[in-house]
């Protein structure tokens, strides 16, 4: 009989299914009977704008001598039905968050750094705070499915609404803010009881469909005079239908949030396994505009995942007028930083992985309204690093846009880029590089 022992045998191999994370999930829910919450956007890998790649100037095109020749970067949006559009001097807004997913320090600070470079930022659910107004030169006030916060004082003292209709990390679904953030402030914005965790409705509770909208958007009007712009904002899903959907209902501006949107809380399984990516949305969100012949009359921003002045660059040349950041301008203020490694780690968590903002224990005093954490942001010294920090992207969404000739950021078009892989390239419908083949458009390499 042979001794098993000396058999040979096949190193141990974990599973490409079952992996590390799947496991510990698997055991988390075992043991708690619960699904999992978080905050931030989905963090598996998604076909996106680092699989596109830009045709500098050459012989074909002359690109334009960069710091002599000017390339204009201003966005003028609301231009459709609106007294008063308003004009942003870069392509890049601040999305919409919330004060009580966020703490009032973080909100004046986005504020402060967007103010500095002539753009726009967004309330979010819950409200206009004070500190917020004065910070903000140019202020969106978002209407939301909740009505948490809703004031029309307030919404007359913004430059612009934007119905939310969905967000990107969670199309179809409502929000999420938690008891521990739920403070004496937040809840008499909200009209909430203290300590009570706080669940938004997934859809607007007076209108149903697009005939609705149409009603709603006049009345919004109505309140405001005709003098602001009304955008509505969607998840990325069926972007083609929503956009044709938005524009036939009187919107001025689209705006479209795929997949890699975050969140302030909301299921995991919700974040990474519903919607569509920010890369497949926007082609299709430009598309419908151009098919109704409404392209740069009715404005498109696009969020999801934007995180420098290429990726920028990027969607301006597949159809947006502007974009609009999220988890990065947090970034720039100080979220996950390094410096509160030590803390992250009391937490269970590392710098770079925090995701856990719905618990309101962010050490970085961003994420949560805990007044000891809230004071670590300084407010002044926050929007000074998200202003540098919209200034580079800036400069990197003109520097690329100097190499393909072009004079206006606006003027990137399709024809500048090139895919590295076949499903961006269907996504973006640009050819697969060093071929003219676009999947499922061209039917030859």
């Amino acid at each position: 009989m042979s001794d098993l022992r000396k058999t040979p045998r096949t190193v141990p191999r974990t599973s490409s299914t079952f992996d590390d994370y799947t496991l510990s999930e698997i055991r988390r829910a075992a043991a708690t009977g619960i699904y999992d919450i978080r905050g931030g956007g989905a963090k598996r890998k998604l076909p996106h704008f680092d699989d596109l790649l830009f045709l500098g100037a050459s012989i074909s095109r002359y690109p334009l001598e960069g710091y002599r020749e000017t390339c204009s970067t201003e966005v003028v949006l609301g231009t459709r039905f609106a007294k008063k559009p308003i004009t942003l001097k870069i392509p890049v807004t601040i999305a919409g968050m919330s004060f009580g997913s966020l703490s009032a320090n973080a909100k004046e600070a986005l504020g402060r750094g967007a103010s500095a470079m002539g753009t726009s930022t967004t309330t979010g659910d819950g409200g206009m705070t004070q500190e917020e107004r004065q910070s903000s030169q140019i202020l969106v006030y978002q209407y939301l499915p909740s009505r948490y916060g809703m004031n029309p004082d307030d919404l007359r003292k913004a430059d612009a609404i934007e119905i939310v209709v969905g967000q990107g990390a969670k199309p179809g679904g409502g929000g999420m803010l938690l008891g521990q953030k739920i403070t004496e402030r937040v809840a008499a914005m909200r009209t909430l009881p203290v300590g009570i965790d706080q669940r938004s409705a997934c859809r607007h509770p007076d209108w149903t469909g697009p005939d609705d909208l149409e009603i709603k958007i006049e009345e919004l009007r109505e309140i405001t005079d005709w003098e602001k712009p009304i955008y509505v904002k969607v998840g990325a899903a069926r972007p083609y239908y929503d956009t044709a959907l938005a524009v036939k209902s009187g919107a001025d501006v689209v705006v479209v949030d795929g997949m890699q949107g975050g969140t302030a809380a909301t299921q995991e399984v919700f974040i990474e396994n519903v919607g569509i990516p920010t890369l497949a949305a926007v082609r299709q969100a430009a598309q419908a505009l151009q098919d109704l012949g409404m392209h740069r009359k009715v404005q498109l921003i696009v969020s999801g995942g934007i995180r420098n002045g290429a990726d920028v660059a990027k969607a301006l040349a597949l159809g947006a007028d502007a974009v609009a950041i999220g988890t990065a301008a947090l970034v720039a203020l100080g979220d996950n930083d390094p410096q509160w490694e030590a803390e992250y780690q009391a937490l269970g968590t590392t710098a770079g992985a925090y995701d856990d903002w719905h618990e309101g224990r962010d050490p970085a005093g961003i994420t949560t309204q805990d007044p000891a954490l809230s004071a670590r942001l300084d407010p002044v010294a926050a929007g000074r690093r998200l202003a540098n920090y919209l200034a580079v992207l800036t400069l990197e969404c003109q520097t690329i846009a100097r190499a393909c000739g072009k004079s206006h950021v606006h003027n990137l078009e399709p024809e500048d880029l090139v895919a590295l892989t076949i499903e961006a390239a269907a996504m973006a419908r640009v050819p697969l590089a060093g071929t003219d083949w676009i999947p499922g458009v061209t039917g030859r390499f």
